[in-house]
């Protein structure tokens, strides 16, 4: 095996030791724990001077999904999910029969109009 160059190899030549002074000044910080209901705990890091109302009461799980809160004997439920609704549906909410039977009539005629097969008058 012949290799040439730099014993350790991908560092470039000058390369030296990476400190705080290359990489610049680290914040304060502090770490958060959540938990959800499968026990997995995560961890997110804030600023240490940020006011503790901005800091989140919950967050979703990376792990499971799930919602995790910042109290581990009490992990927040599950919020019961919605079944998916279609445009349909929405469009029903918002409508009644009646109405929904004027909008139809109105454009099937107006449909009729274009195709020429009623006149504006009738």
């Amino acid at each position: 095996m012949a290799s040439g160059g730099s014993a350790i190899r991908g560092s470039r030549v000058g390369a030296g030791p990476m400190g705080e002074q290359d990489r610049g000044y680290h914040a304060d910080r502090v770490a958060v724990s959540y938990w959800d209901a499968l026990g997995n705990e995560t961890v997110r890091y804030f600023a240490a001077n940020l006011p503790p109302e901005e800091i989140p009461e919950t967050i979703d799980s990376p792990s499971s999904g799930l919602p995790a809160g910042r109290d581990k004997e009490n992990p927040p439920a599950v919020a019961k999910l919605e079944p998916y609704k279609t445009h349909l549906a929405y469009v029903k909410e918002r409508r009644t029969e009646e109405e929904a039977q004027q909008l139809l009539d109105d454009a099937l005629t107006q449909l009729r109009i274009r195709r020429g097969k009623l006149t504006p008058t009738n």
